[in-house]
């Protein structure tokens, strides 16, 4: 299987320009270029369209428009998984953020014996390279989930995806308190969309622990929105219950959403307590495809760029 899917790759990087692009992107071979040159180019690789800066209209054109120009200091802390529970704690308070069991520099510097029998580990500067969840500590492969995190460690996300907030993080590894939904087995994400200040949609993450997680918009009064292609996909009369808390968790996600054009506030709901989960500046790096067109301009439209350039 292996093979066949190396096979694929090689295929795709020798016929067809923007799987190259992509690829070498991710390698750093185009870490040299400007930003703004290198947004676009992996813009129309990944978008296969041309990035419009002078009048972005879009939410993925907006988001590449904030990445270059919106360079508050203060982001920084707010993307930094472990400095952000600080900020968050201060403004909602210290309950709703996950307990960190341990912070370092070093996986070598892990003490693995002190740890409970779950945990979660992970970087505090990327997404998704690194992470370890462990379920069971007597089943985990502590060579490997060192191997990985190092190579968290060394990745320079910043770089990959332009993003300036992680360009000045302090990179570390914290381990964190394990969480499940005693009720569904699966811990469901829940990803307020935040406009100005308002937190109007949330996409609710399902299926995260099978590997293949579906996403589904809901506004406020708990209506699904056919925003995305797993929303075009779902049947008539398609719903999912709405959490206990979920009202909780708008209010949430506005009161850190103030003073932001944009912002997505993810929270977690475990056994009707909710949890912070971090704070996202871009989705998806803003090469997101899987929103539909008309979706596209109208969250563009709420995203007014005239207050950014006015700071």
């Amino acid at each position: 299987m292996k093979l066949k899917k190396m096979i694929s790759l090689l295929r795709r990087f020798f016929t067809d320009r923007d799987s190259r692009v992509y690829y070498l992107s991710m390698l750093g071979c185009y870490n040299s270029l400007p930003d703004e040159k290198y947004l676009k180019q992996l813009y129309r690789c990944l978008m296969h369209k041309e990035l419009d800066l002078e009048s972005p209209q879009t939410f993925n054109e907006k988001m590449q428009w904030l990445k270059l120009n919106d360079h508050n200091p203060k982001y920084t802390g707010m993307v930094d998984k472990y400095e952000v529970k600080k900020y968050v704690a201060s403004v909602i308070g210290e309950k709703y953020i996950i307990p960190t069991l341990g912070v370092w520099d070093d996986p070598e510097k892990i003490d693995f014996d002190r740890l409970p029998d779950q945990f979660v580990l992970k970087c505090n500067h990327n997404s998704g390279l690194g992470i370890c969840i462990c379920s069971d500590k007597d089943k985990l492969n502590i060579r490997k989930a060192k191997r990985e995190l190092k190579k968290g460690l060394a990745q320079n996300y910043y770089l990959l995806w332009r993003e300036w907030p992680y360009k000045n993080v302090r990179r570390r590894i914290i381990a964190e308190k394990y969480l499940t939904d005693g009720n569904s087995g699966d811990l469901m994400d829940y990803k307020f969309y935040c406009f100005s200040g308002r937190a109007e949609y949330v996409l609710v993450c399902t299926d995260r622990s099978s590997g293949s997680p579906k996403y589904y918009f809901f506004d406020r009064n708990w209506r699904f929105m056919r925003y995305n292609k797993w929303g075009i996909q779902a049947p008539e009369g398609f719903t999912i219950p709405k959490p206990r808390c979920m009202d909780e968790m708008f209010e949430i996600a506005e009161r850190l959403s103030q003073n932001h054009l944009f912002i997505r506030v993810d929270l977690y709901c475990v056994n009707e307590k909710v949890y912070f989960g971090e704070l996202t500046f871009y989705p998806n790096s803003g090469f997101d495809r899987n929103r539909l067109p008309e979706v596209e301009r109208m969250f563009g439209s709420k995203v007014d760029l005239k207050l950014a350039r006015g700071k």
